[in-house]
């Protein structure tokens, strides 16, 4: 924490500490048992793995990415953290086989910040988790306004965690000593964290909320983007379907050679140089190289490739040339609503006030309610019925359907039959008497959850996409 400026105009009330107004440094935090080695041989791997096997409580776990500067999402390092075997630091890349280590934990209860930045590249090399605890989400349903792993050990901890080595390339060999020991740091606060939060969520009366949220995380995987070209940054100054179909090539010829390359895409031509490359078109090497952009060994080496893609777009059949808007799964954007369906806008204004109402009433971030696809999704296609009990029996249905959680369909599946039965004309004054509970207790007839607390058709909620905190890890 940065000194405090000298206010020479006040008196010196002591000349031996801070000012009463003045908060005392935070404490950095520390590795208290010191810095262990890199495991990247089998021998240590095998000794670390008995430790940990042999060890107490959950583990904290996580894991350090070479993200922009590699095109996979791989681990670079592997940091673990459980009482009695310390602190160990795994290079996967020194492992053909990690089952050694996903025996050791077993079904151990794991700790992760931001849990959906680590899961995939985790059980990429075989790590997944029978139980999880997520800091960084548990921080969310408890509405703490910053969430990143830095911000929470500093609000609950009292100590300072600096994150300067964040955005270092990971894939790094040997790694320096100031990264490791601040990759060690990410997981040496992570249990206390983690028994404190939990005692938060009991007292609010989320830990039933936080449970649900859990065991969802365990079932995630990346969503796999369709037409990912039409993300490509300045996509929306392209005019016409030859042009657009000029970027699509360039990119897929990017990403193709950034993935055997293994290097961010971005690293090879910038999303500038697509669209500028596009919309000029050139013909040559030199018309090429002389458009904004193409500059650099990636440029340069790949000259020919970038061409050929050019070419390939000027050559293609008009009916093979991609539209400038996709029709897609999904509703349309929320402004088109009012000019396509004038009772869907109004169904959605209803539901985005309802359910924001509840979430400021619960002291839970509007997202982690009930994410903003779903919400629209159920408002541009509700179910046919407007008889008020069949309504509610079927927005539970369709909500469980897209992925919510039996706390959030007890919490608004009530609000969103409401909202859709007063956009109708003529329906506002029907009202159902039916109510649904907040999925941490028993109930019937439209109750989300059976006696025991569970779906009654004992199925799992399907994954959907978690927001994270890029300052996790």
């Amino acid at each position: 924490m940065a000194d405090q400026p000298d206010q020479p105009d006040q008196p010196d009330t002591d000349a031996e500490g801070p000012s009463a107004d003045e908060a005392p440094p935070v404490e950095l935090l520390a590795l208290a048992d010191g810095l262990p080695p890199v495991i990247e041989t089998p021998e240590a791997l095998a000794d670390y793995c008995a430790a940990l096997a042999a060890g107490s409580g959950p583990v904290a776990i996580d894991a350090e990415r070479a993200s922009g500067y590699r095109y996979s999402n791989r681990a670079y390092l592997i940091q673990l953290k459980r009482e009695g075997a310390g602190i160990g630091l795994v290079d996967p890349i020194a492992f053909d086989d990690l089952s050694p280590l996903a025996e050791a934990i077993g079904d151990t209860e794991w700790i992760l910040h931001a849990a959906t930045q680590d899961l995939p590249c985790l059980a990429e090399v075989g790590l997944k988790p029978a139980a999880l605890f997520d800091t960084e989400l548990a921080g969310r349903l408890l509405n703490y306004p910053r969430v990143g792993l830095a911000t929470l050990v500093e609000v609950l901890l009292d100590r300072q965690l600096l994150k300067e080595h964040s955005a270092v390339d990971w894939s790094t060999r040997p790694l320096p000593e100031p990264w490791l020991e601040y990759a060690a740091l990410d997981v040496e606060v992570l249990v206390e964290l983690r028994n404190l939060l939990a005692a938060q969520l009991e007292e609010a009366g989320k830990a039933d909320w936080a449970r649900q949220e859990f065991e969802h995380l365990r079932a995630f995987t990346p969503t796999v983007r369709v037409d990912a070209w039409r993300r490509t940054s300045g996509l929306h100054k392209v005019r016409g379907r030859r042009t657009l179909g000029a970027v699509r090539a360039l990119w897929e010829t990017r990403d193709r050679i950034a993935r055997e390359r293994d290097v961010t895409p971005g690293r090879l031509i910038p999303d500038s140089a697509l669209v500028a490359a596009a919309t000029a078109m050139p013909k040559n090497r030199g018309e090429l190289m002389s458009t904004q952009g193409f500059h650099g060994r990636g440029a340069s080496r790949y000259a020919n490739e970038w061409l050929a893609a050019v070419r390939e777009a000027a050559q293609m059949p008009e009916d093979q040339l991609p539209t400038r808007v996709t029709g897609g799964d999904g509703p349309p954007a929320p402004r088109a609503w009012a000019d396509k369906d004038p009772v869907a806008a109004r169904r959605l204004e209803l539901a985005r006030a309802a359910v924001g109402r509840i979430a400021e009433e619960h002291q839970v971030p509007l997202e982690n309610l009930l994410t903003p696809d779903t919400l629209r999704r159920t408002m541009w296609t509700p179910p046919r019925t407007r008889e008020p009990v069949e309504l509610l029996e079927a927005v539970i249905d369709q909500l469980r359907g897209l992925g919510a959680r039996s706390w959030q369909v007890g919490l608004t599946a009530q609000a969103l039959s409401r909202a859709i039965l007063d956009a109708e004309p003529g329906q506002s004054r029907l009202r159902s008497s039916v109510t649904v509970d907040d999925g941490s207790t028993s109930g019937t007839d439209g109750d989300p959850e059976g006696p025991d607390g569970e779906a009654p058709d004992g199925s799992s909620d399907s994954p959907s996409d978690s927001s994270s905190d890029s300052s996790g890890s």
